[in-house]
């Protein structure tokens, strides 16, 4: 059973920033507060072919501001529009390394009326630290943001 109670706490945050950006902001850090498991959450958006980074909370910022559409598991995950949970990164040769304290990674595409908008990428510091369970909540995640970002484009 998803919680309900969380999903509310993600919706809260986009209605707490003065702009989108600040919205999205928002988003990523109630995010990241509702699992210790999550030490780097951030926001790709679909631009002109590639992922854009737009909005991150983690202890670093990643080099990988622009990912082409295909490139990585994120650019995968965009392209496939499917949900993408990688247990190691280590023998994943799509994985993109940001930071060598990564051991998981799970992408989330976020669906628009009509193609992937952009995507929920969250790496942890454990391995196989996303379940099932985080999928799907993930996945409702997305949804949220997706109603969200076709509403303030």
């Amino acid at each position: 059973m998803l919680k309900e109670k969380d999903l509310e706490v993600l919706r809260q945050a986009l209605k707490t920033g003065s702009t989108r950006k600040a919205s999205l902001q928002s988003f990523v850090e109630a995010l990241r507060r509702l699992d210790s498991r999550y030490s780097w959450v951030g926001i790709y958006l679909v631009e002109d072919g590639n992922l854009q980074l737009e909005s991150w909370v983690g202890e670093q910022a990643t080099e990988h501001v622009t990912i082409p559409l295909g490139q990585g598991v994120c650019g995968y995950a965009a392209s496939s529009g499917e949900t993408v949970n990688v247990p190691d990164v280590n023998k994943d040769p799509r994985y993109l390394m940001c930071f060598s304290s990564t051991k998981s990674e799970i992408v989330v595409p976020i669906n628009g009326k009509n193609n992937v908008i952009g995507e929920i990428d969250i790496d942890s510091d454990k391995v196989a630290a996303f379940t099932r369970y985080n999928e799907r909540f993930l996945e409702e995640a997305s949804k949220v943001l997706a109603i969200f970002l076709e509403r303030t484009e």
